[in-house]
C-alpha cells in the first residue's frame, strides 16, 4: 500500500522550512514522536533519542524545536550535530537508543527541510506508528507533559559520531582502496563531516570537492542530483571513477573513468554479481523497485539472480527485503541498503563496497559496469497539487492517454504514472527498447497531465 500520510510523506515530514514545515510542527513532532515511541519502552528510565541534521540553514531552528517538544514529554536528548543519516541509524542501535531523528530535506534544495524518524532497531517507523504519531500532533493537548523532574534534558554526548560510524564502514571492506583515484562530491552536506576521515582510514587517494557547506549551498548544482562537473572532473582529472553523494549522503552515485553515470541499478547489480560470487547473495536475490530498469532484469537473468520489486522508496524496499530474508536492494536514485551493514540506505557504504569490488577486480569502472546494459527511459517530473495528485489517474482523459501508450509499447516496454511522495509532483516513466518511441510517448502523456491539471 502507497502510503501518503497527513504530514509523513514516503520519506518523513517535508516541506519548505518555517512555512510548511515550521518551529511549532517540529516541536509537535518532537513530542509526539517521543510519546509514541517510548511509551513501551521506558522500563522505569527516561527514554533517549539521538537526533542529528544537516546543513541546512534552518536544521538549527528544527533542532531546538525538536529537543524542546521531545524533552517536554520527558524523554532526554542526545545531540549528534552535522552527520549523514545512516549514521543516526547506525548510532541509534548502537547505542540502544529509543529513537533517531534526523533533521534534513535529502537532495532537495536548500529551503526545503525534513524530518524522519528510526525507531530503536535503526529501521524507519512503520505505517501504522507514522499514523499514531500523526493523530497524536492532531489532537496534541492529549499528550502529557512532564513537570517537575521528569522534564527531560539535552545530556551531554558520549558519542563521538564521526569517528565511531566512519570507523563502522572502514570495517565492511576487505583490506584497502590504496591504488584508487575518486573525485568524491559531498553535495555541501553531511557527508562533509565524515568523508575525509573515511577516506583516510581506507588508504584511497581522494579528491573531495563541495564540502563546505554555508547553509545554502546545499545540492546546489552539486551531489548525486547534479553530476555534471564531477563527470568533467573525472574526466579532465584522470579518476578511476567519481562518487557523488546526496544532502544527507543515503545515497550514491557513481561516474566512471569516462565520465558516463552509473544509477541505483547499476551498482546494485555489479554489488549482487560479486556477492553471488562469494556465496553471500542470500537467496540467489536482490530487490529493486518497480521502476528499475528492464535492463537489469535482463541482467539478472543472465546471472541466475532473481529481482524482487517493491515500491518506490527505500522503506518499501526495506520492507520486501525483511520479508523475504534478503541481504540486498536497493533503487535508481542511489539508495543502496546492504543489511549485512545498515539498517537504512547508505551512501558511503555503497561507495565503499563498489570501489572494493572495482579495486579487487583490476578492471576498469566502465568495463565492470558495461556488463548491465540499460533500456531507454525517460522520466518527466510534472507539477501537480499535493491534493490532486493521488486521485489523477482516474481521470478519464489521463487513464486514456495512460492506456494507449501502454498498448503502443506492448511487450517492449511499459509506463509507470506515480505520484512522488516527496514532491507535488506526478512522475511519468516511459522505458522501451526504443529511444525515441519512449521519448515521444512519455511527452505525450505528461503533456495531457499538464492540460487537466
Amino acid at each position: 500500500m502507497f502510503h501518503l500520510g497527513r504530514y509523513f510523506g514516503t520519506d518523513g515530514v517535508r516541506g519548505v522550512a518555517n512555512s510548511e514545515l515550521d518551529a511549532l510542527l517540529a516541536f509537535k513532532i518532537g513530542a509526539a514522536a517521543a510519546y509514541a515511541l517510548t511509551q513501551e519502552s521506558a522500563h522505569g528510565r527516561k527514554a533517549k533519542l539521538l537526533i542529528g541534521k544537516d546543513t541546512r540553514v534552518s536544521s538549527d531552528m528544527l533542532e531546538n524545536a525538536l529537543v524542546a517538544g521531545t524533552c517536554s514529554v520527558g524523554a532526554d536528548v542526545e545531540l549528534l550535530g552535522v552527520i549523514p543519516t545512516p549514521a543516526v541509524a547506525f548510532l541509534t542501535i548502537k547505542h540502544k537508543a529509543d529513537a533517531g531523528i534526523v533533521i534534513s530535506a535529502s537532495h532537495n534544495s536548500f529551503e526545503y527541510n525534513g524530518i524522519k524518524i528510526f525507531a530503536g532497531n535503526g529501521y524507519k517507523l512503520p505505517d501504522e506508528t507514522e499514523a499514531r504519531i500523526e493523530d497524536l500532533i492532531d489532537d496534541f493537548e492529549s499528550i502529557p507533559k512532564m513537570t517537575h523532574e521528569k522534564i527531560g534534558r539535552v545530556l551531554k554526548s558520549e558519542i563521538d559520531p564521526v569517528v565511531e560510524y566512519t570507523d563502522h564502514l572502514a570495517d565492511t571492506i576487505k583490506g584497502d582502496l590504496s591504488g584508487l583515484r575518486v573525485a568524491v562530491d559531498c553535495a555541501n552536506g553531511s557527508s562533509s563531516t565524515t568523508v575525509e576521515r573515511l577516506m583516510r582510514l581506507v588508504e584511497c587517494k581522494a579528491e573531495i570537492r563541495f564540502y563546505e557547506p554555508d547553509g545554502i549551498n546545499i545540492n546546489d548544482n552539486c551531489g548525486s542530483t547534479h553530476l555534471g562537473q564531477l563527470k568533467e572532473r573525472v574526466r579532465s582529472g584522470n579518476f578511476d571513477l567519481g562518487v557523488a553523494f546526496d544532502g544527507d549522503a543515503d545515497r550514491c552515485l557513481i561516474v566512471d573513468e569516462t565520465g558516463e553515470e552509473l544509477d541505483g541499478d547499476r551498482i546494485m547489480a555489479v554489488c549482487a554479481a560479486h556477492m553471488k560470487k562469494e556465496g553471500k547473495l542470500r537467496g540467489g536475490a536482490f530487490v529493486a523497485t518497480i521502476l528499475s530498469n528492464m535492463g537489469l532484469h535482463a541482467y539478472a537473468d543472465k546471472n541466475g539472480m532473481k529481482i524482487e520489486c517493491s515500491n518506490v522508496g527505500d522503506r518499501y524496499v526495506l520492507e520486501m527485503m525483511l520479508k523475504k530474508g534478503y541481504i540486498l536492494g536497493g533503487e535508481q536514485s542511489g539508495h543502496v541498503i546492504f543489511l549485512e551493514y545498515a539498517s537504512t540506505g547508505d551512501g558511503e557504504l555503497t561507495a565503499l563496497q563498489f570501489m572494493s569490488i572495482l579495486k579487487a577486480s583490476g578492471k576498469k569502472c566502465s568495463e565492470i559496469a558495461a556488463e548491465v546494459e540499460p533500456w531507454p527511459q525517460l522520466m518527466i517530473n510534472v507539477k501537480v497539487p499535493n491534493d490532486k495528485k493521488a486521485t489523477l489517474q482516474q481521470l478519464p482523459e489521463v487513464k486514456a492517454a495512460i492506456d494507449a501508450a501502454s498498448a503502443e509499447l506492448g511487450n517492449n516496454g511499459r509506463i509507470l504514472v506515480r505520484p512522488s511522495g516527496t514532491e507535488a509532483l506526478v512522475r511519468v516513466m516511459v522505458e522501451g527498447t526504443n529511444s525515441e518511441q519512449v521519448d515521444t510517448l512519455a511527452k505525450k502523456v505528461a503533456k495531457v497531465i499538464e492540460s487537466v491539471v
